[in-house]
């Protein structure tokens, strides 16, 4: 039974996608909390151990080498920061944050050179744009959605990745082109509609059209770099952000899990570049909010 277990997990973590989404989008639930089977090789360590089944160690193998071929590079140390780098950070604040103004101080306290903000509500942005002013004097704001920034701003829009079925105003996307000593950079700052899992399995089928428009505005812009800074809902091995993962570089080293902030299991607070690599991503002090912020160095070709 335990190599029966050992051979299931390995074939989940190689191959997620042999697991259909036509029922209850249960591939994509497994990709949301992919990392996760590494726990069935320590459970088949136990009981190997348990029953002295040598059988049962050697079958241990495989899921341990599918897992550290999918994920054993997160873990590895990252390079030495270098002068093409910038330093981004990505915050879903929470509509339900009590502490805008310790928010964003303890966002500015990474010192970055881009701080995104989803879920800005009316009343807490004049809190957001004082508070962040001494250090990121350029900013723009479109709907929830925000970019702060160290360096000048420009072609501020809105971005349009509202799915069908949704009558309220619903603006939860913004493009611009920062100005930064390294040249011109596009940066997309965006919110991807939530996922819910009930009885049905999981429902995403809104957050996948809004990434598909996410996508295709991607691929439409001709501007290199490009950065892209979000709450996407969704983990990079979710095949529902295949319109962006198909596009853009992620993370190559660091996990990061950023949600729920009490006890994380999995990141949907996503960077994503395109001729540009994301060298490291980690998880910021918990602020206010039911996530966690997330810092990335991204490193300009």
């Amino acid at each position: 039974m335990a190599t029966v277990v050992a051979v299931l997990t390995a074939g989940l973590l190689l191959f997620p996608r042999a697991v259909p989404n036509s029922v209850g989008r249960a591939g994509s639930l497994l990709e949301a909390f992919l990392p996760w089977l590494g726990l069935v090789a320590v459970a088949l360590l136990g009981l190997g151990l348990l029953h002295r089944s040598a059988v049962a160690l050697l079958a241990l193998l495989l899921p341990v080498a599918a897992w550290t071929y999918g994920f054993g590079g997160l873990l590895l140390p990252g390079a030495e920061p270098g002068v093409r780098d910038l330093v981004v950070v990505q915050h879903n604040v929470s509509d339900e944050n009590a502490d805008p103004a310790g928010t964003a101080r303890a966002l500015a306290d990474a010192e970055p050179d881009l701080i995104a903000l989803e879920e800005l509500l009316p009343t807490a942005l004049p809190v957001y744009e004082r508070t962040l002013a001494p250090d990121y004097p350029y900013h723009a704001v479109r709907g929830t959605v925000g970019l702060w920034s160290r360096h000048p701003l420009g072609e501020a829009r809105l971005l349009d990745i509202k799915p069908k079925g949704i009558a309220e105003e619903w603006n939860r996307g913004l493009r611009a082109v920062v100005r930064t000593p390294r040249g011109e950079i596009a940066v997309y700052v965006a919110h991807l509609p939530s996922v819910r899992v009930g009885a049905g399995g999981l429902a995403s089928q809104r957050r996948d059209e809004s990434a598909g428009l996410l996508g295709g505005a991607v691929a439409a812009e001709k501007r290199d770099p490009v950065i892209l800074l979000g709450d996407l809902n969704g983990t990079v091995d979710d095949r529902g952000l295949a319109p962006l993962t198909a596009r853009m570089n992620v993370a190559e080293r660091g996990f990061a899990f950023s949600y729920p902030a009490a006890f994380p299991l999995t990141r949907i607070d996503q960077v994503m570049a395109r001729s540009a690599v994301v060298a490291d991503i980690r998880t910021l002090p918990a602020t206010g909010s039911d996530h966690l912020p997330v810092a990335a160095r991204v490193t300009l070709d």
